[in-house]
């Protein structure tokens, strides 16, 4: 019999036979595959962490603090040697950060502003409330306001954004020697104009809910309980949408940089007095007063016909926060002469009012040198 060994395939043979060789290197392919996802599962989960609790607002033009009072810093982004006559921007103060005035660079109202024929430019930085301003009411920021014209030579343009826009027209109707020109821009003067939500809310919710919310904030209006119910407006965005297309762009810096600036200014809301607060919800939106000329702002009843100054008034075609109906009852409102009134209807909603790169780029270099007309006589 013939013991010797059949010769026997080489392992090489073997490693190299598509048919033996295929299954190990699909593995392989699964497994650096399945790696790359868990990578890109992680990596979404630390930014979705990231935006929703690892960030914080800020300016993006350099600016000095002005003045730092309390309620607000004044920010001026004014270069050296500027002149001419300041321009306040009044932010909002309704649960956000005033850096909605200076998003992002490339993307900046007050940058726009200084590029088309404003040279002092400042911002109401308002500051979030502390248990110690519980009780500060409508004219403490009013005060307050007014403490900045003086300080800047006593007579500016005023540009009220949203809130800022009803504060803006308080003190113009109780000082109007004070203002040479005034932009209102999503800025609710007739609260009950149009049929907007807030409308609804504020007329439909009874005094006692929004009381409520200000006893469980300690005397505050705190600012979680503002971003929740902005949530619940857009419920499929904020709570799906917003995460989904976060995923699909994980890999683009640009989205990433852009959406973090807008979540460090959306996810981080400031406290209000809560005093401020019920005065605003039941004086101003419940009652109107303000547009019936029976609030009493600094000891006088404000009339709106004592402004007279030439004013801009700017509205979203789909802002569902102000609605166009709000903004434009201005015009008869307002003792300012209709043919010095300018009506502006951009598309977009609320916040693109403020920073969207279409309006930025399309209406306010045209507001922007508006503002720098010589000064009426």
């Amino acid at each position: 019999m013939n013991t010797a060994t059949k010769p026997q395939p080489r392992l090489a043979e073997h490693e190299n036979s598509v048919p033996f060789f295929w299954p190990f290197t699909a593995a392989a392919k699964m497994v650096e595959a399945g790696e790359e996802i868990v990578a890109r599962n992680l990596n979404f989960a630390l930014e979705a962490e990231k935006i929703d609790f690892g960030l914080h607002p800020d300016f993006a033009t350099a600016n000095t603090v002005r003045l730092d009072l309390h309620t607000l810093r004044l920010r001026d982004f004014s270069a050296a040697g500027a002149s001419g006559i300041p321009t306040i921007v009044d932010a909002p103060f309704a649960g956000h950060s005033s850096t909605i005035a200076d998003y992002h660079k490339g993307q900046s109202l007050v940058e726009t502003l200084l590029a088309n024929g404003l040279q002092r430019v400042f911002v109401t930085d308002w500051k979030s409330a502390t248990p110690e301003m519980k009780d500060y009411d409508i004219d403490h920021y009013l005060a307050e306001l007014l403490v900045c014209i003086e300080d800047l030579g006593g007579r500016v343009n005023l540009v009220g954004l949203c809130q800022g826009g009803w504060m803006s027209t308080m003190i113009a109707a109780r000082f109007p020697d004070k203002v040479n020109r005034l932009v209102l821009a999503g800025s609710p003067i007739d609260t009950d104009a149009g049929h907007g939500p807030i409308r609804e809310l504020a007329h439909t919710l009874p005094a006692s809910f929004y009381e409520e919310l200000v006893e469980m904030g300690g005397g505050l209006m705190e600012g979680r309980f503002m971003l929740q119910g902005w949530k619940n407006m857009h419920p499929d965005v904020q709570y799906m949408q917003k995460y989904l297309e976060l995923y699909e762009h994980m890999n683009d810096p640009d989205y990433l940089s852009k959406t973090e600036t807008f979540e460090a200014w959306y996810e981080n809301p400031i406290d209000l007095p809560g005093r401020w607060y019920l005065q605003a919800i039941n004086q101003l939106f419940k009652e109107n007063r303000l547009a019936r000329g029976e609030f009493v702002g600094l000891g006088k009843k404000l009339d709106l016909a004592d402004i007279t100054c030439p004013t801009y008034l700017l509205a979203g075609a789909s802002d569902d926060i102000t609605t166009r109906e709000q903004v434009f009852a201005a015009r008869d409102l307002l003792g300012t002469p209709k043919t010095q009134i300018v009506s502006t209807l951009c598309p977009g909603g609320h916040i693109g009012l403020f920073m969207g790169s279409r309006t930025l780029k399309e209406t306010w270099p045209g507001i922007g040198r508006w503002l720098a007309d010589d000064p009426p006589a």
